[in-house]
């Protein structure tokens, strides 16, 4: 199974783009260069903001006519009240969190659902690369050495659908992918995917009896 788009997004977007309902209310944090709230706002007439940290991202998204914020994702997010969104997307930024914990329990406040993309630590290239080489893994996804990565963590699938449920969230879909081409085409991964996807992307809501 494939997804196109007219515009070329990341395969992990093209997935998330079309779990986003026409006419939400979205909120994209580290939304980079805007290439997913651009697109959902001409393809699906969203109200979308985004929140990046970095400076000249977050210029390329405003002159890009996007509303997008300039700052910390976990302190921009406690200035907005109560179920404000319908869709909060953390696409390829959780790994990057100093305590997902706390933001996804943020997040669970201001958002209806939440949906997470991450680059899977388990892949096997990165398995047969600590095996044989006794070294930390560097894959496309994960291209850094160890001492100049931004990721200050590791995160596998089987990892955050065990976290999903700790913190009082229910997996309502999620997707395996593997990613080729720069991450812009790919296939959806449904055998061993925790062992052959190289991305993971989760669509996770409130559990009812964690909410009371």
């Amino acid at each position: 199974m494939e997804l196109k788009t007219p515009e070329k997004l990341r395969y992990d977007l093209v997935i998330i783009a079309s779990w986003i309902k026409p006419g939400s209310r979205v909120l994209d944090l580290g939304c980079g260069r805007g290439d997913l709230l651009a697109w959902l706002k001409k393809h699906k007439n969203i109200q979308g903001t985004g929140i990046e940290q970095d400076k000249d991202k977050a210029a390329a998204c405003i002159s890009r006519g996007l509303t997008v914020l300039q700052g910390d994702l976990k302190d921009e997010v406690l200035d907005y009240p109560d179920g404000y969104f319908d869709v909060v997307i953390l696409s390829q930024t959780l790994q990057q969190v100093l305590q997902p914990d706390r933001l996804l329990k943020s997040l669970a406040r201001i958002g209806k659902q939440v949906i997470v993309s991450f680059p899977n630590f388990s892949h096997y290239s990165g398995r047969l690369q600590l095996f044989f080489k006794g070294t930390a893994p560097k894959t496309r996804q994960l291209p850094y050495s160890w001492y100049d990565t931004p990721n200050i963590r590791v995160i596998t699938l089987a990892d955050f659908r065990s976290f999903a449920k700790k913190v009082g969230y229910t997996i309502v879909k999620e997707c395996a992918i593997n990613s080729y081409g720069q991450d812009r085409e790919g296939k959806i991964v449904t055998i061993l995917s925790n062992l052959r996807a190289t991305y993971g992307v989760f669509l996770i809501e409130k559990t009812k009896a964690a909410s009371k």
